[in-house]
């Protein structure tokens, strides 16, 4: 950490290789005490007396301003903390964080000195390859939850709420993985239109916590992570590694962009890389970047015991500037013996050159697989084979390897935090993302999608059937499937964000789930499958099942190939004691997906 606290005396470290001189800033309300810092090779250190456990502070750097020269010194601007792991309050954009000259002492927050915390306890993860992982944004999940009191909703701590664990036990979920909690900043197009990012995919540093989701600071987590395993439920964190807040080069000047800017990649001419979308990108070839991600990692772990980590564009990680799948972080990874065992999830494409790598990741990393989503679509909408359908749900071996005999990496979802909600899949042809600002020109323009004869919201009898009817199908589709599987919080009872495929601005009720108006029977029908899936374990496919017609005869090329073909039935081989439930039954005529002989509580007609 940059603030070591020791017996007498308290130790700030902070690396700016380029600048000609930094100031810590000790703040005590708005008097500002400056401490000159000495240069320790491409560090700066200073030491202060006394134990300063709680107290405020941010860096001043002193240099050459050039930023076509990627040199962006201005010692006018106040600089937080990279390693910070508490700040004083959320961040706020304002057009004067990119202006130079301007003084920024009361636009950001200040980091705080961390007081000392006990390591958690060393543990196993508590979660294991094909669980269910249950993906939530924690103010979208809790800011309407009627049994969360007022005052803890919307943050870390309604997590550990007996209401909220009861749900997820409900849905048998392995592990609870978190949208991001670490402090980011509103994209500077927002304010204007009155929004603000809901989602917090836009951080300035890695590891300190939004005060907005996480007032109690790191033992406000730490509170929750051990709630949630009392409950025998883990905790995956997703981490953004990829970018930060400090946008292109009219994005603010907050941390990076202040003290080292080589932590960005850039092109030979000087060019900022925008391999995220965002407007820079986090340079994983440059080791001080490596090095400030595996201190983040590490802080989660031994300060608050998750699990495992998601990361967002994970593609960017193994950059250099090109994808190498023998990328250096893999194997420091590897090496940590606090990281080693711990989930890691990839989402394994970015929007550079050579950025979709599905299947290109550590042999023990997860994946998310993009491709089970789309082809599991858009069978159910009538446009794919039963062929491709069998091969999502034995394992994407064509993407993946075969997984007979070692665990199969896919993470399978039919729906994710960016684009349509499960119901809204089945209710809406095209987006409806005007609330967003842009025109509806934002968020993805092919779904594979279909509303089933009536655009959005209807109180057809006969289309509300179908939606649902098709919704348990596609849920019993996900269930049945080998290898993780992921939920995202509230499609197991029909949230919908009226059309919207890319909520990522709707901090209000878009993105709050409606517990009260929620669809209690389909939730029912999805705890139903989860017990059905529970104990055996579906991380491997066996080789040896049979696949039938539905009337009990081998499937041949000619059936796999048919388009006529509506289903098939997979049963589990008989020669050795079963490691997974029994069998499945695909059958798009009915609509049903789910166990091969259809349990009592799968036979009720939809709601």
């Amino acid at each position: 950490m940059t603030a070591t606290v020791g017996p007498s005396s308290t130790r700030f470290t902070v690396r700016a290789p380029h600048a000609e001189g930094v100031w810590l800033c000790l703040f005590d309300g708005d008097v500002e005490r400056r401490v000159e810092m000495a240069r320790s090779v491409w560090d700066w250190v200073a030491e202060v007396p006394d134990d300063l456990t709680g107290a405020h502070y941010g860096f001043r750097a002193e240099g050459t301003w050039d930023p076509p020269r990627e040199l962006w010194f201005d010692p006018a601007k106040l600089l937080v903390d990279p390693h910070a792991v508490e700040l004083t309050r959320a961040f706020a954009y304002d057009p004067r964080l990119s202006e130079y000259g301007v003084d920024t002492a009361a636009l950001v927050p200040k980091a705080v000195v961390p007081g000392l915390l006990p390591d958690v306890p060393p543990a196993p993860p508590m979660f294991a390859v094909g669980g269910l992982v249950y993906e939530a944004n924690v103010r979208g999940l809790t800011m309407l939850h009627p049994d969360v009191p007022e005052g803890l909703r919307g943050t870390v701590a309604a997590l550990g709420h007996p209401a909220v664990i009861a749900h997820l036990q409900k849905l048998r979920v392995s592990a609870i993985e978190l949208m991001p909690i670490v402090a980011w900043i509103d994209e500077r197009h927002l304010p204007p239109l009155g929004l603000t990012n809901a989602w917090g995919y836009n951080p300035v540093v890695p590891m300190a916590l939004d005060p907005r989701l996480c007032p109690g600071g790191v033992a406000e987590l730490r509170e929750a992570v051990a709630a949630l395993h009392a409950a025998g439920i883990g905790v995956i964190l997703d981490l953004v590694f990829n970018h930060t807040g400090e946008s292109d080069i009219h994005g603010p000047v907050l941390s990076l962009r202040g003290l080292d800017n080589e932590a960005y990649a850039h092109a030979p001419d000087g060019v900022l890389i925008n391999d995220t979308g965002t407007g820079n990108t986090l340079n994983f070839a440059n080791e001080a970047v490596r090095a400030l991600v595996m201190d983040s990692l590490r802080h989660f772990v031994r300060a608050c015991g998750v699990d495992g980590f998601r990361f967002d564009l994970a593609t960017i990680m193994a950059r250099g500037p090109g994808f190498d799948p023998q990328a250096p972080i893999f194997a420091e990874i590897a090496a940590d013996p606090l990281l080693a065992d711990r989930v890691m999830i990839a989402e394994p494409w970015d929007i550079g050159p050579g950025g979709y790598q599905v299947g290109q990741f550590p042999a023990n990393w997860l994946e998310w697989n993009d491709r089970w989503r789309d082809d599991v679509r858009r069978f159910w909408r009538g446009d794919a084979g039963v062929g491709v359908l069998a091969t999502r749900m034995a394992g994407s071996a064509d993407l993946f390897g075969p997984c007979a005999d070692t665990d199969c990496r896919s993470v399978n979802f039919l729906a994710a935090h960016d684009g349509f909600t499960l119901a809204d899949t089945l209710a809406y042809e095209h987006r409806h993302n005007h609330a967003n600002g842009e025109d509806n020109r934002d968020g993805h323009g092919e779904n594979f999608s279909w509303n089933n004869g009536v655009e959005g919201w209807t109180d057809d009898p006969d289309v509300l059937g179908r939606r649902d009817a098709l919704a348990r199908a596609m849920l019993g589709t996900l269930f049945a499937s080998t290898g993780t599987i992921m939920l995202t919080a509230g499609d197991e009872f029909g949230r919908s964000q009226q059309g919207n495929n890319n909520a990522y601005a709707q901090d209000n009720a878009v993105t709050w789930i409606d517990w009260k108006n929620r669809d209690v029977a389909l939730e029912d029908y999805v705890a139903t499958l989860a017990e059905w899936r529970a104990g055996p374990s579906m991380a491997r496919f066996p080789d040896d099942g049979q696949w039938t017609t539905l009337d009990g005869e081998a499937m041949d090329a000619g059936r796999w190939e048919d388009p006529a073909t509506s289903g098939f039935a997979w049963e589990e081989p008989h020669s050795s004691e079963p490691a997974r439930p029994s069998g499945i039954t695909i059958d798009r005529a009915s609509p049903y997906a789910g166990p091969l002989e259809r349990p009592r509580a799968l036979r009720s007609q939809p709601s």
